[in-house]
């Protein structure tokens, strides 16, 4: 009975044993299974961040680029202002030069040529004394206009018809041409954006 026993016992620990060693297989074969998913997840989510990153990265230089595009746009057009600030201040300065005269009868003559039949002209009553022997030459009557600033304004009869031409008017008719040759000496490079006029 003892060699059945034996027997029994050794087909007993034959049979623990492959059931260990099945369930040792299987334990590695999860635990590889286990350890490749979590390799895959590990990796699937580092790209997930890098690409969480790398779109961090690209927003912030957006950003950036913006940020700038926008401070280089308002410098210009506060340096066009700027400009135009002094443009107007020297032309304020104009009636104190000793040829104002001359240049209120260069203005006239040309607004005198573009009316068919003029009547009157008309400037600040500063400048009448400037004019009145250029209107007197020319058989206008010259009368003032205390809204009317560097310049002269030729009527027609009846006052139907005027035209004025006055250095405010000729900078406000001249001023985009004046604005791309001023952002070319300032910023070498041709005015490409429509600046509102200040």
């Amino acid at each position: 009975m003892s060699k059945l026993n034996d027997i029994l016992q050794e087909e007993v620990l034959s049979e623990v044993n492959q059931i260990l060693a099945e369930a040792d297989f299987r334990a590695e074969k999860l635990i590889a299974e286990a350890k490749s998913k979590a390799s895959e997840r590990v990796e699937a989510y580092r790209k997930k961040v890098e690409a969480e990153l790398q779109a961090a990265i690209r927003g912030m230089k957006s950003a950036r680029e913006l940020t700038l595009s926008i401070a280089r746009i308002r410098a210009r057009e506060h340096g066009i202002t700027l400009v135009r600030e002094r443009v107007l201040a020297a032309l304020e300065e104009i009636p104190t030069k000793q040829n104002y005269g001359e240049i209120l009868e260069a203005l006239a003559e040309e607004a005198f040529r573009a009316v068919e039949a003029a009547e009157a002209a008309v400037v600040h009553p500063d400048d009448k004394g400037k004019l009145s022997a250029w209107a007197k030459q020319r058989g206008l009557e010259l009368t003032t206009d205390p809204g009317l600033h560097l310049g002269v304004r030729i009527t027609t009869p009846g006052g139907g018809h005027s035209v004025e031409n006055s250095l405010p008017e000729r900078l406000q008719r001249g001023w985009e041409t004046l604005l791309s040759g001023v952002v070319q000496r300032l910023w070498g490079e041709p005015q490409s954006l429509s600046i509102s006029e200040k």
